[in-house]
């Protein structure tokens, strides 16, 4: 199993779970599995950990910094199918119907060049083992213009856990609480 990991999972894991590993246990963990691949993270998604909570994540884990811990998302173009899903699908109908062409076209570019679209669209290009790390959850309740990532993920059946399931998933981690 390989991971794509979000924005939201990034700052959970630094947050909330790195202050309690004294022993930097779950740290190293954690970098190894970067190191090998078995965590992605993509450029998008390292663009938006820089401005998201002041920067936490880049400043907690700097070896994200390093380039060969990013996978490059500017080859990823959405198919004519997914733009399709797109404006039927994924859009959350009680905004869409405020919007005008114009506004919607903007949104929709907008989505395009996110971090939550660039997971979904690298999922959808490799279909290997591949699973989304977020801590998003489906409902709406944010009054964005599209669904959230575990509500695009169940429609395109791809599968999406949170960092403590993926935890849970991963052999070899042992962390303790003292």
């Amino acid at each position: 199993m390989v991971a794509v990991i979000d924005t939201s999972s990034l700052v959970s894991l630094v947050r909330y779970y790195l202050p309690f590993d004294k022993n930097k246990t779950l740290f190293g963990y954690i970098k190894e599995r970067f190191e090998a691949k078995e965590i992605i993270l993509l450029d998008a998604v390292y663009k938006e950990c820089q401005y998201t909570s002041k920067g936490i994540v880049i400043s907690e884990l700097e070896y994200l910094k390093e380039r060969k811990n990013q996978v490059r998302t500017t080859e990823l173009l959405p198919t004519r199918k997914f733009f399709n899903q797109l404006e039927s699908q994924f859009i959350n109908n009680s905004i869409r119907s405020r919007l005008t062409d114009l506004e919607f076209e903007n949104r929709k570019n907008a989505f395009l060049d996110s971090a939550d679209a660039k997971l979904i669209l690298y999922c959808l290009s490799r279909r290997d083992d591949l699973v989304i790390v977020t801590e998003e959850t489906k409902s709406s309740n944010d009054n964005k213009s599209f669904k959230k990532i575990p509500a695009i993920c169940h429609i395109l059946k791809i599968r999406c856990i949170t960092l403590p399931e993926l935890l849970n998933e991963y052999n070899g981690i042992d962390i303790e609480f003292k």
